[in-house]
């Protein structure tokens, strides 16, 4: 099924028609709907306080809570889609492992993968064990109407980068070890964390998620031969596992500018840039027949008002040609970006796109 398809199995919801999905879908829009990754956290007083006491992996299987959260940025930015607050970790947690995210660090593995035997403790995830996610859609599709929620997941590479390390790395040197040294049971593992992943986007989707975002943030450490060969297969099982569903499918990566075009033949829809190449370049790498999403240096939302204008103004002109563009930033808001900054900007690319 085509994303120019109503959902299997449903007819077409209030959020088919929203400046977003004619976006992804390539089709015109009112305006240049507008998100932001990272839009609800810690740039936002009242994340802080209802957040304030509840460990961050806690936060995320609180249904009540996590709907809270996720709402934030739609009431106050006026985003044209939300984004489900959870970690790419959830899913592992879900499963059992034994890991937790640590401030001012980020997940942490108690017991890395490193063998073959250690891949029988990634067992396949079921609904019921990410109940949670279920109930915290059902009450978000309820409060956002025709703001449509965006379902999100990490891609098996990221994921498999954190297992092997057993926490954040700036070099990959193990996960690259296992991938080169022991390329059999590197594929194995990309393997199982894509079926786990496909099966925690398809538990959103089914509660009532309009799109996903597959988040590889970490592909961007790799040369695109090493992507093809021992990344690309694992990504695209994600992505074939939930065509079906008919909602359209984001990638997005750091540092990706080589990997654009490989990353794009994974499957999704939509393709996320970020700020290091410019759309209309990264237009010409990717091919046609993607809408592309992005791209504003993260860091220029501290630059003030007359400098955001610019640099956004940039994107847009860079995007003018594309077949759908949907503005973003180029990876996630920082935590001491000042929340007004991002609501101009949204009124201001709103504006300047109105047709």
């Amino acid at each position: 099924m085509s994303v120019n398809e109503s959902p299997a199995g449903r007819q077409p919801t209030a959020t088919y028609d929203s400046a977003f999905l004619k976006a992804c879908r390539r089709e015109p829009v009112p305006h240049t709907p507008v998100w932001f990754m990272r839009q609800a956290g810690r740039s936002l007083p009242e994340y802080r306080k209802v957040r304030e006491g509840v460990p961050m992996l806690e936060s995320c299987t609180r249904p009540e809570l996590v709907t809270e959260i996720t709402l934030q940025p739609v009431r106050r930015h006026g985003v044209d889609a939300a984004i489900y607050f959870s970690d790419i970790v959830v899913p592992l947690k879900a499963i059992g492992l034994d890991l937790d995210i640590k401030p001012g660090v980020g997940p942490v593995v108690e017991e890395p993968i490193r063998t073959r035997a250690d891949l029988a403790r990634l067992r396949d995830l079921t609904p019921e064990d990410v109940s949670y996610v279920t109930e915290a859609i059902g009450l978000l599709t309820a409060e956002l109407g025709a703001t449509p929620l965006i379902g999100f997941a990490g891609a098996p590479f990221t994921l498999a980068s954190y297992l092997v390390e057993g926490g954040p790395s700036r070099t990959y040197e193990n996960a690259k070890a296992m991938m080169y040294g022991d390329p059999r049971l590197w594929a194995d593992l990309l393997d199982r964390l894509a079926d786990i992943t496909a099966a925690f986007l398809k538990v959103q989707i089914e509660a009532g998620a309009s799109a996903v975002q597959l988040f590889d943030s970490w592909a961007g450490a790799l040369a695109p031969a090493d992507y093809r060969r021992s990344v690309l297969p694992a990504s695209v099982k994600v992505f074939d596992a939930v065509a079906g569903y008919g909602v359209p499918r984001i990638h997005f990566g750091v540092g990706t500018g080589e990997l654009l075009r490989p990353m794009s033949e994974a499957g999704a829809d939509v393709v996320g840039v970020d700020w290091r190449v410019p759309l209309d370049e990264a237009a010409r790498r990717i091919g046609p027949g993607k809408a592309l999403q992005g791209n504003l240096d993260p860091t220029v939302l501290f630059a003030g008002t007359e400098a955001v204008e610019t640099k956004a103004r940039e994107v847009l002109d860079a995007a003018a040609g594309l077949e759908g563009h949907v503005f973003n930033l180029g990876h996630g808001v920082m935590p001491s970006t000042d929340p007004d900054a991002l609501t101009r900007l949204v009124e201001y690319v709103h504006t300047q796109t109105a047709r």
